[in-house]
């Protein structure tokens, strides 16, 4: 009996994701998690499912209202807290892509305020070549890193890390919704992506899969019904 009591309080504390920080395995399909407000302690940590890496691609959907720079996706491990992130500037049209430390603006971009966008980020490591593709459609290719990214990867949504798993800053914060977090360790195809874009069938990230996603919530973070998903003509 002790034990069964045990184990009802550790998933009721699992079942209460905002404000706690408690790992849970779970299909999120059809949700999104909002970041309602700037701060430097709201964060997602996505656990995932292999630590070496030869190739990346990482696909999500998000919306916000900030003008300001934030981070979308940041990737840290003991040899760089740049280990591979996505990260929005201030200036318009402007993304950055870090691998390892090495850091490529991507300029032109779609970027409206309240807009939903489908955004990924592609690179190679044997080429360096990095990529990224917004709402299905391609940058130029630009080399950045070669050579394999290596360590534990520490992994955070709504947060930029400035040393691994901590030194954040509110001004580098999202506010907003994220959805269909996804990871591979290879590039993804053109027409994959495509399909992603295009809310089609794809083949889920192999790493980090938002079908089953293992995370952590820290902070004010909720997760619910995501506003991307289909409505039926018969409703």
């Amino acid at each position: 009996m002790q034990t069964l009591f045990i184990v009802s309080i550790l998933f009721t504390a699992c079942a209460q994701p905002v404000h706690n920080s408690c790992a849970v395995l779970s299909d999120l399909s059809g949700k999104m998690f909002t970041f309602p407000v700037e701060s430097n302690t709201a964060r997602v940590r996505l656990l995932p499912s292999r630590v070496n890496f030869t190739s990346v691609t990482v696909c999500l959907r998000f919306r916000t209202d900030l003008d300001r720079e934030y981070t979308l996706f940041s990737m840290a491990s003991r040899s760089n807290t740049d280990d591979f992130c996505i990260f929005k500037k201030a200036n318009k049209g402007r993304l950055e892509v870090c691998t390892r430390g090495k850091c490529i603006d991507f300029e032109g971009l779609p970027d409206e305020l309240n807009t939903w966008y489908s955004s990924c980020a592609t690179w190679d490591s044997n080429s360096g070549s990095t990529q990224v593709w917004i709402n299905g459609n391609p940058s130029t290719t630009v080399v950045g890193f070669q050579g394999p990214l290596d360590g534990a990867p520490f992994i955070l949504v709504g947060q930029e890390q400035n040393n691994v798993g901590g030194g954040f800053d509110a001004a580098q914060s999202f506010v907003g919704m994220i959805t269909d977090v996804h990871m591979w360790d290879y590039v993804l195809s053109a027409c994959e992506i495509q399909r992603f874009a295009s809310h089609l069938n794809f083949t889920p990230g192999d790493v980090i899969n938002w079908r089953a996603l293992d995370f952590t919530i820290t902070g004010d973070v909720v997760v619910e019904d995501s506003q991307l998903s289909r409505c039926s003509h018969s409703e």
